[in-house]
């Protein structure tokens, strides 16, 4: 195993002006996208829509990597080019999910423990046979009345280390999800807190299993106040309290730390991005892995029909263009009414 190899993928994965795109919805949730613009989930459908995405002109000037889901990383262009192909020759890293999807935590009302370790390295192993090079794993952590627990959160963090330490084993960059949900109606500070306690123990967990920092990349939630909050916090107190809490809690030897956009709207998403960077001399890359944030537009615009489908790449166009701004540090409120 080498780890420059690791080093190397994950550099390229948040390489300047430049983000990741989460297109690993599994069936059940891409149907629920698909029913809003009234579109049957078909595989066929389900192609067609992603080659929109992967597809789209200049993309990789703004997208460094992608996350497909099973199915994707099988498929092919409509003129039959495999799209991990199609993408790596774009200079683009295909990646992988390989979670089974966050579960009921027996024994622990209203938390959930991630599965899929059960056969994960002959998975791996697979999967980088198809041209995979980085994965991704998500933890799902709520907040609450008496929620998290510490052990829910313990759990969490053990199984996202021994993920990452066999992603690590199989030349594969893990992609590290500890995401604390913004619903409900918690304070920013309290948000704080809980995503505080969360990267204490993820860091606590990978240094124990013997994770390769510096072959990784850390996916984490944005420290934000609840959805449901009476007084949202400013995006400037959204920036200083993530940069605050990740400089507390992520080691410097981290090369990346790519955020989830976890149902803040694209423009919030880009703004608390480019906010973040602006304050520069931070110890590692700042950069989006987003999914509805880059998709949700695109999907609107083509709405399953043909005619639709430049509209749809215009759309997505913009968002990853906007994203790569935000990662640099240039986004500004209303970019997005005036882009094209």
């Amino acid at each position: 195993m080498g780890f420059a190899d690791l080093e190397s993928v994950a550099a390229a994965m948040v390489a300047a002006g430049k983000g990741i795109l989460a297109a690993d919805e599994s069936s059940g949730t891409i149907k629920k996208r698909f029913d809003k613009i009234g579109l049957e989930s078909t595989e066929e459908a389900r192609r067609t829509y992603r080659e929109l995405l992967f597809t789209t002109p200049a993309m990789a000037q703004s997208i460094s990597g992608v996350i497909f889901y099973d199915e994707t990383l099988r498929q092919k262009t409509s003129s039959g080019v495999p799209f991990t192909e199609y993408l790596t020759k774009l200079g683009v890293v295909p990646g992988i999910k390989v979670d089974m999807g966050a579960k009921p935590m027996a024994g622990f009302p209203n938390e959930t423990i991630t599965e899929g370790l059960d056969g994960l390295r002959e998975r791996l192993m697979e999967y980088y046979k198809l041209g995979a090079r980085f994965a991704k794993w998500r933890a799902v952590i709520d907040i609450g009345a008496g929620l998290p627990t510490s052990y829910a959160i313990h759990a969490n963090a053990q199984a996202l280390a021994r993920y990452a330490a066999l992603c690590q084993e199989q030349n594969i960059v893990p992609i590290v999800e500890p995401e604390v949900l913004m619903d409900g109606g918690h304070t920013l500070e309290r948000c704080e807190e809980v995503t505080s306690a969360v990267l204490l123990e993820v860091f606590q967990e990978l240094e124990g299993h013997r994770v390769h920092l510096e072959g990784m990349i850390l996916k984490p939630n944005m420290v934000i106040s609840g959805k449901k909050c009476a007084q949202p916090a400013t995006p400037e107190q959204v920036a200083a309290a993530t940069v605050r809490c990740l400089k507390r809690h992520v080691p410097g030897a981290v090369p990346g730390i790519a955020f989830l956009s976890g149902g803040q709207s694209p423009a919030e998403a880009a703004l608390h991005l480019s906010l973040m960077n602006a304050v520069g001399n931070l110890p590692w890359h700042l950069t989006f892995s987003y999914g509805r944030a880059l998709q949700d537009a695109a999907l609107s615009a083509w709405g399953g029909k043909p005619a639709g489908f430049a509209a749809g790449q215009n759309a997505f166009a913009k968002w990853a263009r906007l994203n790569g701004l935000a990662r640099n540090g240039r986004f500004k409120p209303g970019m997005e009414a005036q882009a094209a």
